[in-house]
């Protein structure tokens, strides 16, 4: 698979972690994040995931920021993106099985580096169920 990891300050570790993580297992990854420990502005690493996605030219994407919340608002603006902030394994689940999400929001500073790994794995693992979840789905971009 192809996929876009982008992260702030706060998800550097993190992100080093699940590279290679994801590498060892023969995906390909895009890095977006910041590659130090050092004050950033979030959207600055997320939208150009959020662009992959989108566009197609990455199968998911991957954000980390110290609770989620941002970089998952952030994402979400785009109309292709359906962005999941998840904490624990079950919830990256029903968010791939339920929702379709293609990016995965990580809380850097609410979930434990071997938590975080578990939840990648889950969301690349996980498939969409389709069926009644799919009508719900098509109702979440805006149309003006």
């Amino acid at each position: 698979m192809n996929i876009s990891i982008g992260n702030d300050h706060a998800g550097t570790e993190y992100k080093y972690a699940i590279v290679k993580h994801l590498e060892a297992k023969g995906h390909t990854v895009k890095n977006y994040g910041t590659d130090s420990t050092d004050s950033v502005d979030y959207p600055d690493f997320v939208h150009p995931v959020a662009n992959d996605v989108e566009s197609k030219a990455a199968d998911f994407g991957i954000i980390i920021c110290g609770s989620g919340n941002g970089a998952n608002m952030t994402a979400n603006k785009h109309q292709g993106v359906r962005s999941a902030l998840c904490w624990t394994k079950e919830i990256v689940t029903l968010a791939r099985e339920h929702n379709n999400a293609n990016i995965l929001s990580i809380p850097a500073r609410f979930t434990a580096l071997p938590q975080a790994i578990e939840m990648v794995d889950a969301f690349l693992d996980t498939q969409f169920e389709g069926g009644r979840h799919q009508n719900r789905v098509n109702k979440i971009p805006v149309s003006c």
